[in-house]
């Protein structure tokens, strides 16, 4: 699937999943499930403020093999994640606080603080979502 076709069925689904998230009940047949809803990252910090500008939302998934550890990174802007597979150990580079995350689980990720992922004997999987604007990268 390209990435328009992943845009276009990530915008369709948008006003059914906007419609189950702020009605008092899902439609027949529909179950709902609120995976994570944060207005600070894991570590407990606020988030501050979204871009001026225009919205541009990225969804993206990602494989990261095992004993993998990343390198030290930031993210300019809110982003949520949701683990399909294996487990992911977070890691502020500041604070030196980490935190465990494993399937079926989601986490809200750190803005502005560094910080990196190590995975374990397993692979890992996630989806990753940004709220961002044009021009702004993912992560720095």
């Amino acid at each position: 699937m390209n990435n328009y076709s992943l845009k276009a069925l990530f915008l369709a689904l948008v006003p059914l999943t906007l419609q189950a998230c702020t009605t008092s009940s899902a439609p027949t047949g529909i179950e709902r499930s609120l995976l994570l809803q944060s207005s600070a990252s894991w570590d407990g910090t606020r988030y501050a403020h979204y871009p001026d500008s225009a919205p541009e939302l990225s969804l993206l998934k990602l494989k990261i093999p095992a004993n993998t550890e990343l390198q030290w990174h930031t993210h300019p802007i809110p982003n949520a994640a949701y683990i399909l597979a294996g487990e992911l150990t977070i890691e502020s580079r500041d604070s030196g606080q980490t935190r465990r995350y494993k399937r079926g689980e989601a986490l809200a990720e750190m803005v502005n603080i560094t910080h990196r992922g190590k995975t374990g004997d397993e692979p890992v999987e996630l989806i990753v979502f940004y709220a961002g604007s044009q021009g702004i990268p993912l992560s720095e």
